[in-house]
């Protein structure tokens, strides 16, 4: 189990401070009047123990897999054969975080509701789960188009909580819809609880999230707005910038197509893609990695791999599962 510790200064700084701390205050005279320099003692806290994630309680870190990838969960899938070609604890059921927001987004786009029309974010989109922050503060007025992009994109909460809130007939009916397209989708492994993944009991498993990434790759404004490197938005009289958690976008080498980035600390940090690697649309799932970048890390070794194949040869599977079936 990792260990957070935080200090008041660096370690150099620190120094200086413990071996000034065993000398007297400095005395100066400056025009007969004596200043008295005093100097602060470094603060350390105590050690915060990380929380561990629903994977690393349940022992999934400890699998051990042919790309030694650092999630606990992974699935590749070739979205045009729906060949499985890698997999590690596929079936696990986790909580996904704002890996949600895809599924927000695709109600909303397929509810063909305007999409210039302004919502307000109000005091029932704050975050009472997590305590997270946001720039769009209560009382901000933006498009639903504007809403839906920051979600995507920037995975804003405060966005995707309005998107569901204003929904007609309300957050409920909205939660309800979301579980509805799952269960449309085959995804039975799948649970919706609220739209911005900011709860643990959103849950779902790898393969149920390749039926979502499949589905939702399909939408236009899903990929654009998923996809799209950074964005603006007017709130009164600021402009905000937002940019895209997933530094893929930006990356020329990467062909993506689709893309949702999510962490709390029971779900881990997670990454699902659609992707064009090496001539083949790939779909890439990986839930519960330990850092930031190791579920980047993963997805480069994941497209390394598949650029290693000779072209027009079939994959090695590294699943003992054929296909997925998507609905």
């Amino acid at each position: 189990m990792s260990v957070l510790t935080v200090f008041a200064a660096t370690d150099a700084q620190a120094a200086k401070v413990r071996a000034s701390d065993n000398k007297p205050s400095i005395k100066r005279k400056v025009s007969k009047t004596i200043y008295v320099v005093k100097r602060k003692s470094a603060v350390r806290t105590a050690a915060v123990p990380a929380k561990p994630s629903y994977g690393q309680l349940a022992g999934l870190h400890q699998a051990q897999d042919a790309l030694d990838l650092k999630s606990s969960v992974a699935l590749v899938v070739d979205q045009e054969t729906h060949e499985v070609l890698f997999s590690k604890n596929e079936q696990a059921v986790l909580p996904i975080a704002s890996l949600t927001k895809l599924m927000t987004g695709l109600i909303i786009s397929e509810a063909k509701l305007p999409m210039d029309e302004m919502l307000t974010i109000t005091q029932d989109d704050v975050d009472t789960e997590k305590g997270s922050t946001s720039r769009l503060r209560v009382g901000a007025t933006l498009s639903r188009a504007e809403l839906m992009h920051l979600a995507l994109m920037s995975s804003e909460n405060r966005a995707a909580s309005a998107l569901g809130r204003t929904y007609p007939g309300g957050l409920s009916t909205f939660v309800g819809l979301m579980n509805a397209k799952a269960r449309m989708l085959g995804m039975h492994d799948t649970r919706y609880v609220e739209p911005t993944g900011l709860s643990s009991k959103n849950q779902s498993s790898a393969k149920d999230l390749a039926m979502l990434v499949n589905v939702a790759s399909a939408d236009p404004l899903l990929r654009e707005y998923s996809t799209s490197p950074g964005y603006q938005v007017a709130v009164g009289r600021q402009v905000l910038q937002y940019n895209n958690t997933n530094r893929l976008v930006k990356n020329p080498t990467w062909d993506i197509g689709l893309q949702k980035t999510g962490y709390i600390s029971e779900a881990g940090q997670c990454l699902v893609m659609q992707a064009q690697v090496a001539g083949r649309k790939l779909i890439m799932v990986f839930l519960d990695s330990a850092g930031k970048l190791t579920r980047i890390a993963d997805a480069e070794r994941v497209r390394r791999w598949v650029e290693s194949i000779p072209a027009r040869s079939p994959v090695t599977r590294l699943s003992a599962n054929e296909t997925l079936a998507f609905n």
